[in-house]
Order: structure tokens, then C-alpha cells, then sequence
């Protein structure tokens, strides 16, 4: 095993540092989006159960259905929390994304690296004028989504993001 002085270590000069970041949050109207996606998803999956206790004879069925309804109901209720947990802030070289509750996920995307931008907007998403901007790097696990940002904000925030990363890729 290799001494201690010869593995590489991340000090705290080289951590991503936090402390001094303005985040920016979502807008409070991804909230009705989140939601009918839970309860979308809730009327499907109740939908598929009830086929399948009718017509595959899963008598265990009607058992399991109060179990999915009320979990579906704790995260309709935790909903709140976790879109306010969403936010993203712009550094002098990256891109930071934050989201998560309990398990919190924080994503440096550096401008250089960033091959896509892109604007989605849902159903829900148009009729309450919000959309989702989708950064993609070559890793793969690097890529973000920003739920839920007003449709000038996201078009604003695309456009500044391509001239940064055509800047930063020029001086590569």
C-alpha cells in the first residue's frame, strides 16, 4: 500500500466551496407541476393494480393499494419541501445545482464542458408559463435539469450559459 504522502488528497483549498454561493430557487409554481405528476402517477399505478387484482385474480391486491395510497399521500405532503431544496447559483467558472431533502445532491458543472442546453416544457409546465432547462456534458453523470424556472428566466439563463461555455471552450 502506497505511503499517505503519495495519495492524492482534496484539501479544503480544492473543495467546492458553498459557503458564499446565492442560490436561486425555482419558481413556486413547479409546485402544482410536481404535484399532478404525483397524482398522475398515483392514478396509474392505482390503475394498474386494480387490472391486475380484476383480470389477473392478485388477491393480494386490494391489500397493497391502502400501502401505495399512502405513500403517495406522504410525498404529496413532503412536496413542498423538496421543490423549495431545488436551486442552482452561477460561479466565475461553473455552473453549481443543488436538490434533495435528506440525501442532498450538489452538481458543479463547469461552463467549459457543458455540449448541450436545452429548454423542455411540460403540459403543465406551458400553462403556468414555467420550463425546464437541461444542461448535458460529456460524462454522463453530469448532467442537470432546472425544473420549474419561468420561460424568460430559462431562455435568458440558456442564452447566457452557451455564451459562457462557447467563451470558456474557446480557451481550451
Amino acid at each position: 500500500m502506497p505511503d499517505d504522502e503519495t495519495i492524492p488528497t482534496v484539501g479544503p483549498e480544492r473543495r467546492l466551496q458553498l459557503d458564499d454561493v446565492e442560490w436561486r430557487r425555482v419558481s413556486p409554481k413547479y409546485l402544482v407541476v410536481a404535484i399532478v405528476g404525483r397524482i398522475v402517477s398515483a392514478v396509474v399505478i392505482g390503475a394498474a393494480a386494480v387490472f391486475l387484482w380484476l383480470v389477473a385474480g392478485w388477491g393480494w391486491i386490494p391489500w397493497v393499494l391502502p400501502v401505495i395510497g399512502v405513500g403517495f399521500l406522504i410525498a404529496i405532503i413532503i412536496e413542498p419541501r423538496r421543490v423549495r431544496s431545488i436551486g442552482y447559483a452561477l460561479r466565475a467558472d461553473d455552473l453549481v445545482f443543488r436538490r434533495g431533502i435528506m440525501f442532498q445532491r450538489f452538481v458543479a458543472v463547469p461552463y467549459g464542458r457543458m455540449q448541450l442546453v436545452d429548454i423542455t416544457r411540460g403540459p403543465v409546465s406551458r400553462v403556468l408559463g414555467l420550463a425546464d432547462l437541461r444542461l448535458v456534458t460529456a460524462a454522463a453523470a453530469s448532467g442537470v435539469a432546472i425544473p420549474g424556472l419561468p420561460e424568460a428566466d430559462a431562455e435568458d439563463l440558456r442564452d447566457r450559459l452557451v455564451s459562457l461555455a462557447e467563451t470558456r471552450r474557446a480557451g481550451l
